[in-house]
């Protein structure tokens, strides 16, 4: 059986386990990709088929443009997909995938494996970053913040500016605002499953303006998809160079 091979990067120098309760002693959990763990070995199939994840993943690389060499968070990196897709496109990308679901990041394992894809794979928490300031050139996610409640959005994107290095990108692809009536309607079905009040933020297109309030700039919506549950966009923002 192959094993994954480990790059040791900047990035992972203050990776610590994830803790199980917070500052407070109160227990922590995380939401599964699709709300139940049982369901979770189907998600590449369901986000293949209702989110035509092939075209967005590969249209948000493009929009990347990810430079050889270059640190690259994967943010709430599911089942490793995004990451794995990047590192065969740029191989000397050094590649961190993280999330706080350890059955998703098992499948993301193993599928690096058997890519031969030299990936890290972090359990940590969005809103907990385990890197130091200034070590990433660009942070990638897809179709994670929609499962984010406003405050954490907030402290995710907190994280983000502060791992990013002067002049670092965030590159987004998640649900947008509905560009017509026929996608408002079909994301109801995702707003009903992953909840109204998480999802409040992207039917009203609002992720640019949460950007731009975390102190990053040049935030703003480049693309839209179409998809079976709705207007699926693409977004970038980019942390400010140091001035001098």
């Amino acid at each position: 059986m192959r094993e994954t091979s480990v790059e040791v990067t900047p990035m992972a120098t203050k990776r610590n386990p994830m803790p199980d309760q917070d500052a407070m002693g109160r227990e922590r959990d995380y939401l599964p990709a699709l709300r139940w763990k049982a369901l979770t070995p189907l998600f590449d199939t369901v986000v293949r088929v209702t989110a035509r994840d092939r075209a967005a993943k590969t249209r948000l690389l493009d929009q990347a443009n990810v430079a050889s060499g270059a640190s690259v968070l994967d943010l709430g990196a599911g089942t490793g997909t995004l990451a794995i897709w990047l590192k065969q496109r740029c191989p000397e990308a050094r590649v961190t995938a993280l999330d706080a679901d350890p059955q998703a990041l098992s499948i993301g394992r193993r599928k690096a494996a058997d890519a031969r894809c030299a990936i890290e794979f972090v359990e940590a928490y969005s809103t907990e970053l385990p890197f130091p300031p200034d070590s990433v050139d660009v942070v990638l996610s897809s179709l994670f913040f929609h499962h984010l409640a406003r405050a954490d959005k907030r402290k995710t994107l907190a994280e983000v500016r502060r791992v990013l290095k002067p002049g670092g990108a965030l590159h987004v692809a998640d649900w947008g605002k509905a560009s017509d009536p026929v996608m408002a309607a079909l994301f109801l079905s995702v707003r009903a499953f992953d909840g109204f009040e998480v999802t409040a933020d992207n039917a009203r297109g609002a992720l640019p303006a949460l950007f731009e309030a975390a102190g990053l700039r040049d935030a703003k919506e480049r693309r839209r998809m179409r998809t079976a549950l709705g207007t699926l966009a693409l977004y970038s923002a980019r942390k400010p160079a140091r001035s001098g």
